[in-house]
Order: structure tokens, then C-alpha cells, then sequence
């Protein structure tokens, strides 16, 4: 059986003052050992977030593909790590749309964030208009061939599903579009790693909240959930952790 994962994504968003929210998140995570919990936060938090909730795995919300170099801004896999990163986002859809990143890029990332240890959610999933037109599983079983990292397996590679029309709207697909996106994203990962597939996590993300979580996690592939909004504040990302139980 795979664990259950809920993970938050704060973008960006927070400062030193908002790092208590997460001493109430990681009590109720010792509360339901049976799932785990995650929270990927700013670069400038992640020392001071990993410093002040150990049991709680901290993580980046993005790595550069290079170890090191001349690229002002960016940070390593290697930099995230030692400030006590144990996860990194890759190809989250706001970076594939304002940032321009592609396939590619995210498993350039993916790769060096596996060099360097860390473990992996890599992020897919379709536009408004390639929805419309029909094209949702043909994107999404075409951004997961092109971001794959070789040597995927379950125990640091998690895939999250989040169509980009949902993100932050407070729209979501029916659950029986979640299931059918989800089943196609797991019959392309069988295809190229086999029966290893079978231990890799799928995500749904996209307005996830205490109210729908309960339902969207019931949904057959669906491991967990991605939470955008709903993870900066405990009384919004609680109630979620609770409805992966």
C-alpha cells in the first residue's frame, strides 16, 4: 500500500513570523502517523523552518539543473540541501507558464535534485484550452515521457497531477476526471519503469481544501494532494492532513 502524502506548497509567500503555523501543522502530522506530511517553503525559510520543526520534512519549491555556476538568482540542489531541504518541487506549472520551463528543464532538476539526495515531486498537467480541446491525457502522459528522471522509483520520486486551469481558482475536475488522469498518468509510468510504477506516489493538486479532500484522496491512484493556498495556514492545511486518514 502506498502512504498517503499531503504536501504544501507556499510559493511565494511567508516570512519568519508565519514559520508557527507549521509547529501546529507538524503536531497534527505526529497526530496521523499513518500519513505523511511535507511542506516545501521559500528558499530564505528553509534553514530556519527545518531548524524549528525537525520532525517535519521541509522542502524546496525549485532547484537549478547545474551544480553551479553563473546563473544570479537561482539555487542548487546542493545549496537547498545543506540549509535542510529534503524535497524539491520540479516543474511546477506556474514556473512551465511564467518562467517558460519545459519538460526538459524539469528533468534536468529532477536528476540533480537525485545527485544531491533529495527526494522529488515532479509536477504535470494540462491548460484550460488543451482541456477544452481534448488533448489533457495526451499532454499529461507527454510532460511525464519528457520529465522522467532515469532511476525513477517510489522510494524518492513522487508524481503530482494538477491541472493548471484549477490552480487557485476554486474550480476542480469531477472525481471521475481526477481518476481518469490519474490512471493514464499511471499506465505511462508502468510503461517506462514496469512494475516499479506501481510504488511511485501520484498527487492531485489544484483547489484542494478540508472540504473535497476527503473525496478527491478516496479516488483510486490518488496518493495524496499538492496544496497550494490552503498549506499557509494550519487551519486550512490541517483539515486537509486529516482527510487523507
Amino acid at each position: 500500500m502506498r502512504r498517503k502524502l499531503v504536501a504544501g506548497n507556499w510559493k511565494m509567500n511567508g516570512n519568519l513570523a508565519m514559520l508557527a503555523e507549521l509547529d501546529v501543522i507538524a503536531a497534527a502530522a505526529a497526530a496521523h502517523p499513518g500519513v505523511d506530511v511535507a511542506v516545501a517553503v521559500p528558499a530564505t525559510l528553509i534553514a530556519a523552518a527545518a531548524s524549528r520543526v525537525p520532525t517535519l520534512a521541509i522542502g524546496a519549491e525549485d532547484v537549478h539543473e547545474a551544480e553551479s555556476g553563473a546563473y544570479t538568482g537561482c539555487v542548487s540542489a546542493a545549496m537547498v540541501r545543506e540549509a535542510g531541504a529534503r524535497f524539491t518541487i520540479v516543474g511546477h506549472s506556474e514556473r512551465r507558464e511564467y518562467q517558460n520551463e519545459t519538460s526538459q528543464d524539469a528533468w534536468a532538476k529532477a536528476a540533480a535534485a537525485r545527485r544531491q539526495g533529495l527526494s522529488v515531486i515532479l509536477c504535470c498537467g494540462e491548460t484550460g484550452a488543451e482541456r477544452d480541446a481534448g488533448r489533457a491525457e495526451r499532454v499529461v502522459q507527454a510532460q511525464i515521457e519528457k520529465s522522467l528522471p532515469e532511476g525513477a522509483s517510489g522510494d524518492w520520486l513522487t508524481i503530482a497531477y494538477e491541472p493548471r486551469w484549477a490552480i487557485g481558482t476554486g474550480r476542480t475536475p469531477t472525481l471521475e476526471d481526477i481518476a481518469a488522469i490519474h490512471a493514464i498518468a499511471r499506465a505511462k509510468i508502468r510503461q517506462l519503469i514496469g512494475a516499479a510504477a506501481d510504488d511511485v506516489r501520484i498527487l492531485y493538486g489544484g483547489s484542494v481544501t478540508g472540504d473535497n479532500a476527503r473525496a478527491i484522496m478516496g479516488v483510486a491512484d490518488v496518493d495524496g494532494a499538492l496544496v497550494g493556498g490552503a498549506s499557509l495556514t494550519a487551519a486550512k492545511f490541517v483539515p486537509i492532513i486529516e482527510g487523507a486518514v
